[in-house]
């Protein structure tokens, strides 16, 4: 006895029918399901240029105004060495320029006596030529008349007259020299002086724009050679993040563009501006190399950050671009 048959639709219209159903799932997932492309993650961190304030000359430091880790505004004072020496030059300094301005005064007085002596000796000098020619010419017009001593001594006053006739002028011309050396003393002085007063002030210098104090070197009471650093500064617009992109997405990191910059313990919505970009690729600083960081060669990006003094030199940065930029086509 034959069993009874189910009729039932082929295997080959139920496999085309699973397939289509997985080809329209994987269609619908495409379209609506599909997850957005994290953008890229870039690894950096702060670095600062500091400041070194230091005194021109040699000191005591007498007076330090700050403290490692204090924050001081720009105009804050930071230290002061001892004025006592340099203020001792800047006296001999004052005294160097009235001394060079008296001998100045003396040499335009003797400038004043000596062009006197120059007119009254070129008068002298033309009243003897003028004598000694009407002789001459009186001899001239009547052989006699003239006693020949009488001519002769008229000639000799007229030669004594011109030769200090000339040691006047020379005297004029000795003392315009005095007065040109003198007038240069006195400019040498001054600028000895400023120079003096100058370094008086630097005695005592002030933060030059809002920063935080890195280090003080030299507590008070303690010996400073010129020049020698007493405290360092971090300002705030020298503060920078520092990453490393690969060359296939250095061209959106142009000077200008704007990244989102992201720490831990940091803020959230933290944005640095672009500012430097290197023009020549280098290989990846072993300080930022990782698997997720691993392109050989990467160009050195810098960036101004927006909140500068919530950032530590040396803190771990990761950096992405700003939404804004990200978005574009």
């Amino acid at each position: 006895m034959a069993g009874a048959h189910t009729s039932g639709p082929p295997r080959a219209v139920i496999i085309l029918a699973v397939a289509g159903l997985v080809l329209l799932a994987g269609a619908l997932w495409l379209m609506f399901g599909r997850a957005p492309a994290e953008p890229k993650v870039f690894t950096g961190y702060v670095v600062t240029d500091n400041l070194y304030m230091s005194a021109p000359v040699a000191g005591t430091v007498v007076i330090v105004d700050v403290a490692r880790g204090q924050r001081v505004a720009a105009g804050a004072p930071l230290f002061r060495i001892d004025p006592t020496s340099l203020g001792a030059r800047a006296d001999a300094a004052r005294a160097q320029v009235g001394q060079t301005e008296a001998q100045l005064g003396a040499a335009e007085a003797d400038l004043g006596k000596a062009r006197a002596a120059l007119a009254a000796a070129e008068a002298e000098a033309g009243r003897a030529q003028a004598d000694l020619a009407r002789l001459l010419s009186a001899q001239s017009e009547k052989p006699g008349s003239v006693a020949g001593q009488q001519v002769d001594q008229a000639r000799a006053a007229a030669v004594t007259a011109a030769r200090q006739r000339d040691e006047a002028a020379t005297g004029v011309a000795s003392a315009q020299a005095r007065i040109a050396a003198g007038q240069s003393q006195v400019e040498a002085s001054r600028a000895g002086l400023t120079d003096a007063r100058q370094q008086v002030s630097q005695l005592a210098p002030v933060a030059p724009a809002d920063a935080r104090v890195e280090d003080v070197m030299y507590q008070r009471g303690e010996w400073a050679q010129a020049n020698a650093a007493i405290v360092s500064l971090v300002p705030d617009n020298q503060v920078k993040v520092r990453f490393y992109v690969p060359q296939s997405a250095v061209a959106a990191f142009r000077p200008g563009t704007m990244v989102a910059i992201a720490c831990d313990g940091c803020a959230r919505g933290m944005t640095a501006r672009v500012d430097y970009v290197a023009t020549r690729p280098e290989y990846t600083p072993p300080v930022i190399y990782s698997l997720a960081t691993r392109d050989k060669l990467v160009f050195l990006v810098e960036a101004a950050p927006s909140a500068p003094r919530e950032l530590t030199p040396g803190q771990p940065i990761d950096v992405t671009q700003a939404a804004s930029r990200a978005a574009r086509p």
